[in-house]
């Protein structure tokens, strides 16, 4: 019994000097534990692979992934790797997130500097490479100042900023878009940043309603003045004119001619003499008033155009010559505006209203076709006004005077009769224009309410079809939500509507010319073709 009792106490000091004895490790069986990381005092121990982890894996054999394995480094703060033997080289993928220093031999200094994740290698004076996941973490320092400042800025929005794998996340939902911008602009301070921030349905856009009134007076006044003398006597067809009102001309069997009937005629048959006497009063007077209205979202273009298109031959040239074709020129009433409302609460409008009208008074003949010309009264100006303030945007007063005198050198110097040998014509004209712009803030008129409706002198026969000629109303078809479906949407979403309604429309242009025929045979000298 006593043989027994000797026999296991020496059985269990054997079991003891196993569990105290420590073989030394030779230099190429270095194993992770061997190569220890000690952070600094001003850091916290990075992370490492768990102890039952390593034990799973078979002698000398390196962990799954080929890293001996897993540091973390914050940004801004250090940590040291010590090995048990004589560090060679060491080695960072990406030297922009982190920075090694050898502190001795066998101490290296490890710096995070961007945060990301990369890797570090370390060769031993055995031969062995170490090779670690180095995770560069940022500053929770950083990342609370950054939650602190946004909280500060936007108390009323729940915005959540996670970090994970080197980038941070912001969630949450802001009012609108550049609330979003300001978020993301400080989130970016941290570096990878991914925006999954949701944003309030904007409400309707405020629409600009613009009132433009054109006001032209144009008045002219003329006189002419003159006289023209005609005699047959002696046999002889003589005058006495000063060529500006025609001439007149009497001949030898007494017959009188005029070149203008609207004259006093004077003629004694007995001594064939007679005279024209031209004098004339004239007054003209034109009035214009339109008031053009036109309606717009904010920031976006609005056009209007009341009037029409006039042909207007144009003759090809080159080896087509002769040939004509015809373009046709807007004229009319037109206004092009783009109203914004400023954060002040004013309306900022850029204006460019126009009236236009025929002017065949400087027509010109081209191939035997007459061209009006154009009389135009054009505005283009940029103003900023109150909700329903007026501005006077544009103004003119054009007076001119010309006279024109014709007479006789020497006949028309004799008093008193030398009014017989001048002709005077004298005209005066005065042009009034004025244009005023007045913007509203407006809402659509309410369902039910009467809109506004012209005056028909005359009416129109009675309707062939009793019921209304459109889609059946909410009485039949039934409610449509007028409120949206969901209160908020991703960012992406919304900037990509309001760019889509933001693309102005282009603009209808008038038709190109369309290539002329070529030329057909006809008379020399003369320019044949065909007008389309």
């Amino acid at each position: 019994m006593s043989r027994l009792t000797e026999i296991a106490i020496f059985v269990g000091i054997a079991a003891c000097g196993s569990l105290l004895t420590r073989i030394p490790a030779h230099a190429d069986e270095v194993r992770p534990a061997e190569a220890a990381v000690r952070p600094d005092a001003t850091v916290k121990q990075p992370e490492t692979v768990p102890a039952q982890e390593k034990s799973a894996e078979p002698a000398g054999a390196q962990p799954s992934g080929g890293f001996t394995g897993k540091l973390i480094v914050t940004v801004g703060m250090s940590i040291t790797i010590d090995s048990p033997l004589n560090i060679q080289r060491v080695y960072i993928a990406n030297g922009d997130l982190a920075e090694a220093v050898a502190i001795n031999p066998k101490e290296v200094l490890i710096t995070g500097k961007v945060p990301g994740i990369t890797t570090l290698m370390v060769w031993q004076q055995s031969g062995t490479r170490l090779m670690y996941e180095l995770t560069v973490r940022p500053s929770p320092v950083k990342l609370e100042a950054v939650r602190q400042q946004i909280a500060r800025d936007f108390p009323n929005d729940d915005i959540n900023i996670s970090w994970d794998n080197d980038t941070a996340f912001v969630r949450g939902t802001v009012k609108d878009v550049t609330a979003a911008d300001r978020v993301m602009a400080m989130v970016t301070t941290l570096g990878k940043s991914v925006n999954l921030l949701r944003v309030n349905v904007p409400d309707v856009e405020p629409q600009i309603l613009l009132r433009v009134k054109f006001i032209d007076v144009d008045r002219s006044a003329s006189t002419d003045l003159g006289v023209n003398i005609a005699s047959a006597a002696f046999n002889q067809a003589t005058g006495v004119s000063t060529g500006q009102y025609g001439n007149a001309g009497i001949d030898q069997q007494s017959n009188f001619s005029l070149s203008d009937a609207l004259n006093i005629f004077l003629f004694r048959k007995d001594i064939n003499l007679g005279a024209t006497i031209k004098a004339l009063q004239a007054k003209n007077i034109l009035e214009i008033l339109s008031e053009p209205n036109l309606l717009a979202i904010n920031g976006q273009p609005a056009s209007f155009l009341s009037g029409g298109q006039f042909p207007v031959p144009l003759v090809q040239g080159s080896t087509t010559l002769g040939t004509v074709t015809i373009a046709f020129k807007e004229y009319g009433i037109r206004l092009n505006f783009t109203p914004n409302i400023t954060p002040r609460g004013t309306i900022r409008l850029r204006v460019n209203p126009e009236v236009s009208s025929l002017d065949y008074a400087n027509a010109a003949q081209i191939s035997g076709f007459t061209v009006p010309g154009l009389s135009t009264r054009r505005v283009e100006t940029e103003v900023e006004l109150d909700n329903g303030q007026s501005f006077v945007i544009a103004g003119l007063l054009d007076n001119s005077t010309a006279e024109n005198l014709s007479k006789i050198p020497g006949l028309a110097n004799i008093p008193i009769l030398g009014k017989l040998f001048q002709s005077r014509a004298t005209t005066k004209k005065n042009t009034e224009l004025m244009v005023i712009v007045t913007p509203e803030l407006v809402r659509p008129i309410p369902a039910g309410q009467k809109t506004p409706d012209l005056h028909r002198p005359q009416p129109f026969l009675t309707p062939n079809t009793a019921e209304p000629l459109r889609t059946p109303g909410m009485d039949v078809t039934g409610p449509v939500p007028t409120h949206p479906t969901i209160d908020s949407m991703p960012i992406e979403q919304l900037i990509q509507d309001r760019q889509r309604m933001q693309q102005a429309p282009v603009p209808p242009q008038a038709p190109a010319p369309a290539p002329a025929p070529p030329p057909t045979i006809g008379t020399p000298g003369v320019p044949t073709g065909v007008v389309k």
